[in-house]
């Protein structure tokens, strides 16, 4: 596996480093679906310790990201694509909450940013870069979070949203990236014009589409 040694900013803790670099690979399938959790590996390709390896190796436990079995210790969770169709009905709830809170109290400078993520979501899918459309993708999660200030709402869906982002590497060539984004666009556009019940409807769109996008995945 490709060494993806992190540097540790002074602000963030040694075990969300960790955790932040091995959701990474989780989710962009370097670390695939029932692979093993070797802890001595994983300390290799982050540089950190087995203190804080541990500890974001128990975040990953709760949140469903990994599980343990007998006589095989920890190993990456599958994909269940059946599982997904609720897990999104779960979303959609959190995600129009946070949506209307987010057009109701984000601020001048949310809204810019949020917006322009946004945006930045279109022209990835225009121009087919699905890195690009991802980290757009991440960054709006991101300010609509702290935008909402709702942080029981955030710390219940960011599992969610873990998975989904998941799914849709694994799944990718079932997507389809512009109305992905046409999606997004209009969440963000709520959001950043104040509306609640427009950004709502942007979140319900979004849920739309990734109900959509499983169940094609799992009748095709």
């Amino acid at each position: 596996m490709q060494s993806t040694r992190v540097s540790t900013p002074t602000k963030l803790r040694a075990a969300d480093i960790a955790y932040d670099a091995i959701e990474s690979m989780i989710v962009t399938l370097q670390l695939k679906p029932g692979a093993p959790i070797v802890e001595s590996e994983l300390i290799d390709i982050t540089g950190l310790g087995r203190t804080p390896l541990r500890e974001a190796l128990m975040r990953m436990s709760s949140n469903g990201l990994i599980v343990q079995l007998p006589r095989r210790g920890l190993i990456v969770k599958d994909i269940e694509a059946a599982e997904h169709v609720t897990l999104i009905e779960t979303r959609r709830v959190i995600e129009k909450l946070i949506a209307s809170s987010a057009a109701r109290r984000a601020t001048p400078q949310f809204r810019q940013d949020i917006f322009a993520c946004g945006e930045k979501m279109v022209v990835a899918a225009n121009n087919g870069k699905l890195d690009e459309f991802m980290a757009a993708d991440q960054a709006l999660d991101h300010v609509v979070h702290e935008a909402c200030r709702n942080p029981s709402a955030v710390a219940a869906v960011i599992p969610l949203i873990i998975k989904c982002r998941r799914f849709w590497y694994a799944y990718q060539h079932e997507g389809d990236m512009h109305e992905a984004a046409r999606c997004h666009m209009l969440l963000a556009k709520g959001i950043a014009e104040g509306n609640e019940e427009e950004a709502a409807r942007g979140a319900d769109n979004l849920m739309d589409y990734l109900e959509s996008y499983t169940h094609k995945v799992i009748n095709g």
